[in-house]
């Protein structure tokens, strides 16, 4: 894919990016798909998918209560909890509004440790990594943003997100469709939203004007970008997901080049077909 080539560019000194298709087929790649990138908050996509797991599992449920009072699992998922985005200061009430926290997910951490008696990076990589063979990957740390991993491995992840095999389908759609819908909040690097939509881990493009996916990606599009310079996005309606990681962290240089160059991925799968 020729698109892909546009990530030479870009001002990072090593940048990777592939597409697959949602049967599996990888539809083009361009750099070295093996180098192992910090993930920064796209390590969420992981993390939530072991939390839903520890769901599914019974560890705990979405109305199980955590975090701050009247705070549960699905708060704390969706980030409406309350919480700051780096402390335990609770800011809104539970459910108010959207304040994307990283905080949030190392308290689902806690409870997650808490509910199985295992360490978080253990039941990672026993529940989700393992599983699907991502053995360059690791979460040692905070399950918000500690994740290390490579194209090559999340290409593994991105087809799952896609044909689940780890997670009942009921499950998958709850953590991909919007919950606590038509709340306002803040995108970080893009500003305020007036419908900040999440799923559960997941965040939902909906209609938010500015965002890193391009303006050719459907509502339905979902993922997850990294002040790592990093991103992972899952097109149900182009049934395609792309993963692009590079070690420029985030700033304006990602907000000028993220959205053309995914409006010319989308374009170009469009036109293959």
């Amino acid at each position: 894919m020729q698109s892909l080539k546009t990530i030479d560019s870009w001002p990072s000194e090593n940048a990777a990016s592939a597409v697959i298709a949602k049967d599996g087929t990888v539809l083009g790649s361009h750099g070295e798909l093996n180098r192992k990138f910090s993930l920064a908050s796209v390590t969420k996509l992981l993390s939530a998918y072991a939390f839903l797991l520890a769901i599914e599992e019974e560890a705990f449920d979405l109305d199980t209560p955590a975090g701050p009072e009247g705070s549960t699992i699905k708060h704390l998922l969706a980030h409406t909890s309350g919480y700051d985005f780096a402390d335990k200061t609770v800011r809104f009430a539970p459910g108010a509004r959207r304040l994307y926290s990283n905080v949030g997910f190392d308290v689902l951490a806690e409870a997650l440790e808490s509910a199985t008696e295992m360490s978080f990076s253990e039941y990672l990589t026993e529940a989700v990594l393992e599983p699907l063979g991502m053995t360059s990957t690791s979460v040692d740390g905070s399950a918000a943003a500690d994740g290390i991993s490579t194209v090559a491995d999340l290409l593994k992840f991105a087809a799952e997100l896609q044909t689940p095999k780890l997670l009942a389908p009921e499950t998958h759609y709850l953590a991909t469709h919007v919950v606590f819908p038509d709340l306002t909040g803040i995108l970080p690097g893009y500003g305020r939203q007036k419908n900040n939509a999440w799923g559960l881990g997941m965040e939902i493009r909906s209609e938010k004007s500015p965002h890193w996916t391009g303006s050719q990606n459907s509502p339905e599009t979902f993922g997850h970008f990294g002040q790592a310079g990093t991103f992972l996005w899952v097109d149900p309606v182009l049934e395609a997901a792309c993963v692009t990681l590079t070690d420029k962290p985030f700033g304006p240089w990602a907000v000028e080049a993220w959205a053309p160059f995914n409006d010319a991925v989308v374009s170009e799968l469009q036109t293959a077909r």
